[in-house]
């Protein structure tokens, strides 16, 4: 299995964001997007999830290989830790929340409200629905947010678990996860050329 990335361009708000993006991630690999607040990488993220259209470029993988995380946890407040799990297992049609439990210490957590976590443990809970869902492909929008150091190295010992077990991981942060299998593509320089102004268009700024 590969994500094929050619000539992608996006865009927010119908304005020209990125373009010209090319990647490729085989299985096995991870691939960290870097670049300053608001270079698009949530766009390209959110592209390459199905979320939005392209404005051009072609993306290869079947959007139902991928699973997206981005800043909303996706977390029903009123459902425990565990039940909220099993509702994404059942989701995606897998059943085992055990080894999920574990993996990001929610265990002591299992019979808490998500409602009453704190902005951590939210976090991990979010994060852990990505090991539910069966899906080869992780697309990830700054998972390390709210989380501590030792909740950070849960979440990295997860991604090269999912890695070394074949799966892929496109994700954007600034932190470094000591992955070996992964490599960093900056979007700086795929920054759409805004098209110059003429005198009709000073007029109305």
């Amino acid at each position: 299995m590969e994500l094929s990335v050619e000539n992608l361009g996006v865009a927010r708000g119908g304005i020209a964001i990125l373009e010209g993006v090319s990647f490729r991630l085989r299985a096995g690999e991870a691939l960290v997007l870097r670049g300053p607040n608001g270079a698009g990488k949530t766009t390209l993220l959110r592209t390459v999830a199905g979320l939005q259209p392209p404005q051009a470029g072609h993306i290869s993988l079947d959007r139902d290989a991928m699973a997206y995380a981005g800043h909303a946890d996706g977390l029903k407040s009123s459902l425990t830790v565990a039940e909220n799990l099993r509702f994404w297992a059942e989701v995606f049609g897998t059943s085992d929340i055990s080894s999920v439990l574990t993996a990001y210490d929610l265990l002591p957590l299992a019979d808490r409200r998500a409602g009453n976590l704190s902005a951590g443990q939210k976090r991990r809970l979010g994060l852990a629905r990505m090991l539910v869902t069966g899906r080869a492909v992780w697309v990830m929008d700054e998972p390390t947010v709210s989380l501590d150091t030792t909740a950070t190295a849960l979440f990295a010992a997860a991604v090269k678990r999912h890695l070394d077990a074949g799966g892929m991981a496109l994700l954007a942060t600034h932190i470094d996860l000591g992955l070996p299998q992964a490599t960093t593509l900056d979007v700086g320089p795929f920054r759409a050329k805004q098209p110059a102004l003429d005198d009709f268009d000073e007029v109305f700024l």
